[in-house]
């Protein structure tokens, strides 16, 4: 046998794909996206005035996440979401000169990981699968330098892992030998794989979030702090208005102030007592709900997309004019 005849044995013995009703366009299945759940504003207030929890929501105990008075005593099943910024288990005060901050806003009483890395991770992430719902998800941030240890704790839970998400900022620490680190992992972990909740509020959401740190001088802040939009994008995507979001390591408040903002509940811990005055006035500043908007009106409208995508447009002119 020839290799031609060869060829079309294969050829004919393949699978044959089927056509396509219609021809690919691109840019027609954003145009008519929309997110999977919405709420407008004053359904999302009445959920966020309705929703009752197994214990006193919106607070921050100031107290080890870990120990006897910590997680241990949080209800079964009673969190919908979990974002959570470990230590980073690094040689690091957040007084450091690295990012070019001024030490005397950094306040005292960062707790860094002093024991095994490997064995604290063991102990906070084995406690959330108890305190989470079927429904709820838990994002987990980390550098590389530990992230194996993190990685392993999950695997000894029933937590499955749905993304690894890779967050890009804008700068990093200046090196001679290697590539400069300027993003962080974050892990999409969740409970159930059939029951959890994800608001797809995005046509095309990806797995690589370029948002940017923001420099705040003259603000006081606990080492380092996450954006505010990185922590409500966990929150829009994964939690209903009303829903419970847990913090085990509050830093500076962010998560609860996100919540807050988007119509959520907070609860979490924070072993430094030095922040209490810092996330006490961070939260003042916020309203329930006071960024809380839509989803349909956060993504892309229509002649934002036209531009983008002339085929889409050529497309519904035709059909307009048939």
């Amino acid at each position: 046998m020839t290799k031609s005849e060869i060829k079309n044995k294969a050829k004919n013995q393949s699978p044959r794909k089927k056509k396509r009703k219609n021809p690919y366009i691109p840019g027609i299945a954003a145009l008519k996206f929309k997110p999977t759940y919405d709420w407008d504003v004053n359904t999302a207030k009445t959920l966020y005035d309705g929703f009752k929890h197994p214990f006193n929501k919106d607070q921050i105990i100031y107290s080890d996440c870990i120990s006897g008075s910590g997680m241990d005593q949080m209800p079964d099943s009673s969190v919908d979401l979990i974002i959570a910024d470990p230590p980073f288990g690094i040689k690091f005060t957040g007084k450091e000169n690295f990012y070019n901050r001024k030490s005397e806003y950094v306040a005292n009483g960062y707790g860094e990981v002093n024991e095994n890395y490997g064995e604290f991770s063991e102990a906070w992430i084995s406690k959330l699968p108890r305190i989470m719902k079927d429904t709820s998800s838990v994002f987990i941030f980390s550098g590389w330098t530990n992230l194996n240890d993190i990685l392993n704790a999950v695997a000894k839970t029933d937590l499955a892992l749905i993304n690894h998400i890779i967050w890009k900022y804008q700068f990093g620490v200046f090196t001679k030998r290697k590539f400069v680190s300027s993003h962080y992992h974050l892990l999409f972990l969740v409970k159930n794989r059939k029951k959890y909740f994800f608001n797809k509020i995005e046509h095309y959401p990806e797995d690589v979030w370029i948002i940017p740190r923001k420099f705040q001088p003259g603000e006081r802040k606990n080492s380092t702090k996450l954006p505010e939009e990185v922590v409500s994008r966990c929150i829009h995507f994964c939690s209903e208005p009303g829903g419970l979001v847990f913090d085990p390591f509050m830093g500076n408040g962010t998560t609860a102030k996100c919540a807050r903002a988007n119509f959520r509940h907070y609860f979490g811990f924070e072993i430094n007592h030095d922040m209490k005055d810092v996330i006490e006035a961070n939260l003042e500043q916020i309203n329930p709900g006071q960024t809380y908007k839509p989803y349909i009106t956060m993504i892309p409208n229509k002649e934002e997309l036209l531009k983008k995508y002339p085929a889409a447009k050529k497309k519904l002119f035709d059909e307009k004019n048939q």
